[in-house]
């Protein structure tokens, strides 16, 4: 036995690549991992049982996502539909289950076509997501009271939406090949776990992921129709094709770059057009609503509106934000062509999806889950990750203790006014935190803890290892290296050779 092959050396494939652990280079993972036996060992037997990676994480993500069903459980039995502010101190407050009959699904309306009473003529969501909604009332019974019909409705939505957080930690966990157990920060996100119920919008945040793992593969076509049908669930994954314009830009890689894009203007054109030509007065609605909206809650323009004598006015928030958003999107291109090596898309399509959340005019809590899959492919650092999201879980509470305060009449119960601002002030800046450890990385590229690993961009596809074509500034000279740096540099590689790491 004394010539059987240690666990550290047997390779369970020849193209198995060297996996990356967090609980090596990683203090903070390490020092978690004590919780479930301590750092993995040199006897590990990696990927070669049942529990690879990939299933381990997606079924942790499952377990955290039915913990965050667990939160709901005092609306589930009552605090949707009975008492106004119940919902709030219990933070535990979802659209889903008010809008089955605020928006026409209790009583069998089509969306888009048929007219709703009250204020919201039309739904306000994305056609993608009305038809996310409309599957989800098909399966909901509808025999019994309307308080047991949104509560299957909402039971409903949460499994479809579980199928969605598992796509998310599965695509994530798969993206990065080197670095598969990443996706435990996807998974065990808390932020993560309590707003993934709160609305619909982890169907646009998993076909996202899922486009950001087929670039990742080099599919660009596949890429952009994923990202047109996100497109056609959420507004903001459109912002993906900017920074990776400037990305095939600055490496020469225009014909994907065609192709991606004309694959997402076809899909969200399929998605679209029939009721775009059939109802256009509903499909138009979502757009006419962000446009018209007021600002609202969790942005700076509110806490802005709220402390100025005369508040600015809807067009001219409209204006401002609109141009700091250009101003972001000339920052992240500048950023792209500029810095000494290329940025990995990942990190330019985090900056720029939270560029839009920090100029926008609301910031609903689920907005988080945006970023939660792009935070960890740009920055899988468990310390800066567990900052950020310790800021959003404080947000989440803030805002449902706000609004019990303003909704409990003289018991005041909640957060006053000045406490959540505080709030949204906490929110906004862990977000810029975590914005600046990025562009930190992108200047300081050994500061970067996947290019320290040795790779380039493995989530940039075609763009992994690729030469420059056109470059500006700083970029035409060799990377700046962090003062007193003990780690190893890397050398960066070309289109034949991958990146490789190299003594300082």
């Amino acid at each position: 036995m004394c010539g059987m092959p240690s666990a550290e050396t047997t390779r369970v494939s020849v193209h198995e690549p060297d996996l990356v652990r967090p609980t090596k280079e990683d203090p903070v993972a390490a020092t978690g991992s004590e919780l479930f036996g301590g750092p993995l060992g040199r006897r590990a037997l990696l990927g070669t049982s049942w529990w690879t990676p990939v299933r381990v994480i997606a079924l942790v993500a499952i377990g955290m996502f039915a913990l965050g069903m667990v939160q709901k459980l005092p609306c589930y039995d009552g605090a949707w539909f009975f008492g106004a502010s119940s919902q709030y101190t219990h933070a535990c407050y979802s659209d889903i289950p008010h809008l089955y009959q605020g928006r026409g699904f209790a009583d069998g309306l089509v969306p888009y076509f048929d007219k709703l009473e009250g204020d919201m003529e039309y739904l306000e969501y994305p056609v993608l997501t009305g038809v996310f909604m409309e599957v989800a009332s098909w399966l909901t019974p509808g025999s019994g009271s309307i308080q047991d019909q949104e509560q299957v409705y909402w039971m409903v939505n949460a499994g479809m939406l579980m199928a969605c957080a598992a796509v998310i930690a599965v695509c994530v966990t798969r993206t990065h090949r080197r670095r598969p157990w990443d996706g435990l920060l996807v998974a065990l996100a808390p932020a993560f776990a309590l707003t993934a119920t709160i609305n619909w919008d982890l169907l646009a945040v998993a076909l996202t992921a899922a486009a950001m793992l087929m670039w990742a593969r080099s599919r660009p076509l596949a890429f952009g129709v994923l990202l047109g049908l996100a497109t056609a669930a959420k507004l903001y994954p459109a912002l993906l094709l900017g920074p990776l314009l400037v990305l095939c830009w600055r490496a020469g890689r225009w014909r994907e770059f065609g192709t991606a894009l004309l694959g997402a203007v076809g899909s969200w054109l399929v998605v679209n057009l029939p009721v775009m030509l059939l109802a256009p007065e509903g499909w138009s609605k979502f757009y006419t609503f962000s446009q018209e909206r007021g600002v609202d809650f969790g942005s700076f323009w509110l806490i802005l509106s709220q402390r100025m004598e005369t508040p600015l006015d809807t067009d001219t928030v409209n204006t401002f934000a609109t141009l700091l958003m250009l101003i972001s999107c000339v920052g992240v291109a500048a950023l792209a062509l500029t810095a000494p090596r290329r940025p990995r898309f990942a990190q330019l399509a985090f900056l720029i999806v939270a560029a839009f959340i920090l100029t926008n005019k609301v910031y609903s809590p689920q907005y988080v889950l945006w970023l939660v899959p792009l935070a960890v492919l740009a920055r899988p650092k468990w310390r800066d990750f567990l900052i950020w999201q310790a800021c959003e879980v404080a947000y989440f509470l803030g805002i449902w203790m706000y609004l019990a305060y303003t909704t409990s009449g003289d018991a005041h119960k909640g957060l006053p006014q000045e406490g959540y601002q505080l709030a949204i002030a906490v929110h906004l800046l862990g977000t810029l935190y975590l914005c600046a450890v990025i562009v930190r990385d992108i200047f300081m590229p050994e500061r970067d803890v996947v290019r320290r690993s040795g790779d380039d961009d493995p989530s940039g596809g075609v763009l992994d290892g690729a030469q420059d074509v056109f470059v500006l500034g700083a970029a035409a000279h060799p990377p700046r290296h962090a003062a007193h740096f003990d780690g190893p540099y890397v050398e960066w590689g070309t289109d034949d050779e991958p990146a490789k790491p190299r003594s300082p």
